[in-house]
């Protein structure tokens, strides 16, 4: 076990006002790394010893809860439709939604608020990836560094999913009304999406059950996915960023293709692309070393 401080779990408002649970690793006076999450995953998605292994990197790691996620505020009252939404989208129209990954930004940056912390570097996974590229392109004097995972950029060109996987993505958001449902639903979509070689049913089935037993809300990851939509592309932005970049993407990747993270690399300006070869949308053990390798690397540039 690496040797770490990890923090009480906490809540805290954001500077739009919003309730983020969030937790921390390492020393508080070391550089703060903030860990954004992905569509419908709450913060443990990102594992304590994850966590602890980049807190022995000299980091300040800082994971949290998305909007409409975990132990962070859901937004109950407001129903979406996220097929209507994905069709809008598909043909340019203007999609509705209740905010949009600009709004996501802010809840991060009124975290790193509400902690002192005025720059950190950002480290985000699928939507975590979206959201964290929104913080550095609206947020460039906040960001030392930014690590996008399995992510792309909005434009519907790129970065689209294998129609059955969508379908299976869309299915987790009917919501379940027993416990075991709920579970081996969440199972399903893990065995669609992740790295098939390494599918571990067991595991998916433990993880599920702390994450549904914790916070169950496939209404919340629907408006997640509409926020999604709603936000378009960050193409433009991408092209005006400044700040050392590592862009990482698994060749198996069947949510989001590899394409959006080419593409993403592509956009930012010295941006260094780093091939997962075999790798498909989750976080496997054994590619821990070689993502963490990464975001070190992108943090090692920021300090250049």
């Amino acid at each position: 076990m690496v040797n770490s401080e990890k923090t009480h779990p906490m809540a805290t408002t954001s500077a739009n006002g919003i309730e983020l649970y969030f937790d921390t690793f390492g020393q508080a006076d070391h550089p703060s790394l903030l860990l954004v999450s992905g569509l419908g995953a709450q913060c443990l998605v990102y594992e304590d010893e994850f966590c602890e292994q980049l807190a022995a990197k000299n980091l300040h790691v800082i994971r949290y809860d998305n909007r409409d996620v975990g132990l962070s505020t859901h937004l109950h009252d407001v129903t979406v439709d996220a097929m209507s939404a994905l069709i809008a989208a598909s043909s340019g129209e203007p999609v509705d939604a209740p905010y949009t990954l600009s709004d996501m930004a802010a809840d991060g940056m009124g975290l790193l608020d509400s902690l002192g912390i005025e720059r950190a570097d950002i480290f985000g996974a699928s939507m975590g990836g979206m959201i964290s590229q929104t913080i550095a392109i609206e947020y460039p004097e906040r960001v030392r560094s930014l690590t996008s995972l399995m992510s792309t950029t909005g434009e519907v060109e790129v970065g689209a999913p294998d129609p059955d996987t969508l379908t299976a993505l869309l299915s987790v958001m009917v919501p379940q009304q027993n416990r075991e449902d709920k579970i081996q639903g969440s199972v399903n979509v893990s065995r669609v999406i992740g790295t098939q070689r390494l599918f571990d049913a067991e595991r998916a089935t433990a993880r599920a059950a702390v994450a549904v037993d914790r916070s169950y809300d496939p209404e919340g990851t629907a408006r997640q996915l509409v926020a999604i939509f709603a936000s378009g592309s960050r193409a433009k932005g991408l092209e005006q960023l400044s700040v050392p970049t590592v862009v990482m993407h698994g060749d198996a990747d069947p949510l989001v293709n590899i394409s959006g993270g080419l593409r993403t690399a592509e956009l930012v300006p010295e941006a260094e692309f780093r091939l997962l070869d075999g790798m498909g949308h989750d976080l496997p053990l054994e590619y821990w070393d070689r993502i963490i390798e990464g975001i070190t690397v992108s943090i090692g540039r920021a300090t250049l």
